[in-house]
């Protein structure tokens, strides 16, 4: 057959593919306009009357605690650095179960945030549990789905509605407080509640540990942890002030984007951070199944960070 007559019949069969390719293209990107609206009023935090926050039970309250009955296992949920699992309570409710070294800080750091005023995920933290088929489990996170909120994607650190309010400024120094050196756009997610898109970072694991070696990329990965509170409270948290800038002591991911803090902003956040309660802090960590000794290792090294930033910004 000649090579003209190959090449015809070649383009005849891969074109129908080609065809089906971009109308299937085109209906994801279809898609992904229905689940990420561009309406709605943004927010990312409110003003609260922080020393009133109850932060043993966290955003969720009594209303919303799973209800630990009976658990159904709806299948394994894939991505990120720990084991999650679909599941649902015994009354229905849909949850996200993780599993592992990230279980206990992300619980403390969504109370803290929620402390301030930032939107955040509704989860709880259970000592022990059984999960059909996956056996019985020790510290597992519960992230509430469903009930009306809607997941719409990721939102962009360097891109967003908030970039050079207080408030977002806030959110980023808090990366540094907690060492969440994981601080990637993938861990962001916008939540559309009623008529709000509320702007959260739904997964802050990798916190409370130590922060990467030194700021380079790939070198930052060196000598970093999660959930380790010794390490947590042997690391340091501000570097310096100069030129009316604040430095801060964490690498990570997008460590640059820290570049741009000021000591204004760092008094905004101080004067958040200090109407926490000793109580406050000590049932944030408490909610998350630390032991005693190290409620108290962690409560007294928020504490210092807190002063740390009071003294930096006056």
């Amino acid at each position: 057959m000649p090579n003209s007559q190959i090449f015809k019949k070649t383009v005849l069969l891969i074109s129908p593919l080609l065809l089906a390719a971009s109308i299937f293209a085109q209906k994801d990107k279809d898609d992904d306009k229905k689940l990420q609206p561009n309406t709605g009023t943004p927010i990312m935090w409110e003003s609260v009357k922080v020393a009133e926050r109850d932060l043993m039970l966290g955003p969720g309250g009594t209303e919303k605690q799973p209800d630990l009955s009976s658990m159904t296992f709806v299948g394994d949920k894939a991505g990120g650095h720990s084991v999650k699992y679909d599941i649902k309570d015994g009354a229905g409710r849909k949850w996200v179960a993780k599993v592992g070294d990230e279980a206990r800080s992300e619980t403390a750091a969504v109370r803290l945030l929620w402390a301030l005023g930032y939107k955040t995920e509704i989860n709880y933290l259970v000592p022990k549990m059984t999960i059909p088929g996956k056996g019985e489990l020790t510290n597992v996170r519960l992230e509430a789905r469903g009930d009306k909120v809607k997941r719409e994607g990721p939102w962009e650190w360097s891109k967003n509605p908030f970039v050079g309010t207080k408030e977002f400024q806030g959110l980023k120094i808090m990366m540094a407080f907690f060492n969440n050196w994981d601080m990637k756009q993938a861990n962001n997610v916008i939540l559309r509640n009623g008529d709000y898109r509320e702007y959260v970072i739904s997964d802050l694991g990798a916190s409370f540990g130590k922060s990467g070696g030194v700021a380079l990329p790939l070198f930052w990965r060196i000598g970093r942890s999660r959930d380790m509170p010794e390490q947590y409270e042997e690391s340091d948290f501000i570097k310096n002030v100069k030129s009316g800038k604040v430095s801060f002591s964490f690498k990570g991911k997008n460590t640059d984007l820290l570049g741009d803090i000021t000591k204004a902003d760092g008094r905004w956040l101080a004067d958040l951070l200090m109407q926490l309660t000793d109580k406050q802090i000590d049932d944030a960590f408490r909610s998350a199944s630390y032991s005693d000794a190290e409620i108290a290792l962690l409560t007294q090294s928020v504490k210092a960070r807190i002063r740390a930033l009071d003294l930096a910004t006056r």
